[in-house]
């Protein structure tokens, strides 16, 4: 990889739909980047997730494509692997939860847009050098090993976006956004341990009670879980997907209306994203005028 291009890697951990926001504005905005995911990502948003190409090998969302690749193209061609799927205009997805790749490649910065509500591991003490961005709770900004250099506010609201250089993002509420007046009538768990199976599809219009999904326990008992509210599937698991009981499983949007949000990044995701691609310019800025790491 050039020496210009090695100084403008940036590793992604999380392939999510607030994560695809983040990605696919960086990588439009011309920054050669590698995603890194578990061997089994649970997102729910999967249309607009970058994450299916764990399972899939490729993934689309809207005109940015990713593939998964390996280890091994780590390991044999290092930095410049990366340019090379970067040249083709595709984003590589990496199931490297360790950040193991890192300790490889150098990278320039490290955004951690996982959103477990909790640090996974990110911080400068395990970032092997890079710049180091985190969204949302479970993280504090400051000048401490066990910081990271930036965290981006992800709670709806007036300081939805914010960039935090000293401090931590809002607690979560473990209390969905509201759309039209809907909060967790909108989010469906898993009602016990087992195996999860789809019954509609996402971008099916339901009614209230009517059946979208069920969970297979071991004793083979099939248990529905059923619409709380009528609306459009917004998200859904991959079949037989295993969960434990209380489990994120489905979500539905009350806006019938609004099929094409199941296709496209949300408001959230590209506000946030903004915020992140103008903290990676003002590090390149700082940096390139010699100023603090």
């Amino acid at each position: 990889m050039t020496e210009e291009k090695h100084a403008r890697l940036i590793l992604v951990r999380g392939g999510g739909d607030i994560a695809t926001g983040t990605i696919a504005r960086l990588f439009r905005a011309g920054f050669p980047l590698l995603v890194l995911e578990t061997d089994k990502p649970s997102a729910i948003r999967r249309q607009v997730c970058l994450s299916e190409a764990v399972y899939d090998g490729e993934a689309q969302v809207e005109d940015v494509r990713a593939c998964r690749i390996w280890m091994e193209d780590i390991r044999e061609g290092g930095a410049d692997r990366i340019l090379y799927y970067y040249h083709r205009e595709l984003v590589p997805v990496l199931v490297d939860p360790g950040l193991q790749s890192a300790q490889r490649l150098h990278p320039d910065i490290i955004v951690d847009a996982i959103l477990a509500k909790k640090n996974t591991g990110t911080c400068r003490k395990t970032a092997c050098g890079a710049y180091t961005i985190a969204l949302g709770p479970g993280f504090t900004a400051g000048p401490g090993d066990d910081c990271v250099d930036a965290v981006i506010e992800t709670m709806r609201g007036h300081t939805l976006g914010r960039i935090i250089h000293e401090g931590s993002a809002i607690p979560d509420t473990a209390v969905p956004g509201a759309i039209c007046g809907f909060t967790k009538e909108r989010v469906y768990h898993a009602p016990a341990d087992g195996c999860f199976y789809s019954v509609r599809r996402i971008g099916d219009i339901v009614r209230k009670d009517d059946p979208i999904a069920y969970v297979e326990t071991a004793a083979g008992e099939k248990i529905l879980i059923r619409a709380k509210i009528a609306g459009l599937i917004r998200g859904m698991l991959r079949d037989g997907f295993t969960v434990t009981a209380g489990f994120k499983t489905a979500d539905i949007d009350p806006r019938a209306s609004e099929l094409s949000n199941c296709y496209t990044i949300s408001d959230k995701a590209r506000c946030i994203a903004g915020s992140v691609l103008e903290e990676v310019c003002a590090r390149r800025n700082r940096a390139g005028d010699g100023g603090k790491h």
